[in-house]
Formats: C-alpha cells, structure tokens, sequence
C-alpha cells in the first residue's frame, strides 16, 4: 500500500547515521530491543493515521510519546557510537 505519510525510519530520518543504526540493530541486543518497540509502535500509529484502526487520541498521543523516547535513545545510541 502506497502511503502519503512521513517514514520514521531512522536509517531515513538520520542518514548520517545510516552505518551507526546498521550495525546496531545487527549487533546490539538493546538497540535491537528499542527498534523492535518503535516499530511495533510506528506501525499502529501508522495503522490508524491510514483509517485502518482506531485509536482515540489520548492513546495515540501516548504512542507518538514512546516512538519519539525510543527514537531519540536510537539516535543518541547511533552517535556514540558513530564517535568511537
């Protein structure tokens, strides 16, 4: 299904860390661990934003909360290591 909405994947939304995000999420459970929640999580928001689902808007503002707290422990993970 062709979208009009925004990705939030990561490698998308922070090219310069594009490498950083690769090789975490094939060998760091943690950074695994995160990316599995924002993207189950991106998926319904996803999912509803597309009328597939209904989500009341007090739970889709909590989701849109966890996806932005999981991408920015993402980001912050991708730069520390994009500096060793």
């Amino acid at each position: 299904m062709k979208t009009n909405l925004l990705s939030h994947n990561l490698a998308v939304e922070f090219p310069e860390l594009a490498d950083a995000i690769h090789h975490l999420k094939t060998s760091d459970a943690h950074f695994q661990k995160l990316m599995h929640d924002h993207d189950k999580i991106d998926s319904q928001i996803t999912k509803s934003e597309e009328g597939l689902e209904f989500l009341t808007d007090e739970v889709m503002k909590e989701l849109k909360i966890k996806r932005l707290h999981l991408k920015e422990s993402m980001q912050k993970a991708a730069e520390a290591y994009k500096k060793n």
